[in-house]
């Protein structure tokens, strides 16, 4: 009985970082089109701005470049860790799915940094916050994920 309830904990908590991690993908990659598109363009004898980034982003602060590379990594392997999630909870059996969940894990711990300190800058606009706000909230459930997995498999 207990392993059943496991287990469907297991599959809430599942479902529910797959929609959010599809949420930061989608709002991360907006961001990182949205600079590529508004690239810094100059003629052969116009000097590069001073600072400049391989990345220009022309909203948010300085970390925002590295924020959104990284929210962009761990969605997508957090994601690919959702969905082999869904189907590890049709055999239940073994924990080797701990792995894939902790290595999301600790890329959203990553960008989780990061969006702490693009929080503490300053200058974001709403989709940011957004970002930010879906990635701090992942790292607490995917955290509980965790658990649950390692706990369910004891």
């Amino acid at each position: 009985m207990a392993k059943e309830m496991m287990k469907l904990v297991a599959a809430f908590i599942l479902v529910l970082n797959l929609c959010m991690y599809i949420i930061v993908c989608a709002t991360a990659g907006w961001a990182l089109n949205r600079a590529i598109e508004h690239e810094i363009i100059t003629g052969l004898e116009t000097p590069l701005p001073n600072p400049y980034w391989a990345v220009y982003f022309p909203m948010g602060n300085a970390a925002t470049g590295f924020f959104i590379i990284f929210a962009l990594i761990a969605g997508v392997v957090g994601a690919a860790s959702c969905l082999s999630g869904l189907h590890h909870l049709r055999s239940w059996t073994g924990d080797n799915l701990v792995s894939a969940a902790l290595t999301a894990w600790g890329l959203t711990l990553l960008a989780m940094g990061l969006a702490c300190k693009e929080i503490d800058l300053h200058g974001r606009n709403s989709r940011l916050k957004t970002v930010e706000s879906f990635v701090i909230i992942l790292s607490a459930t995917q955290l509980v994920y965790v658990a649950v997995l390692i706990l369910s498999h004891r």
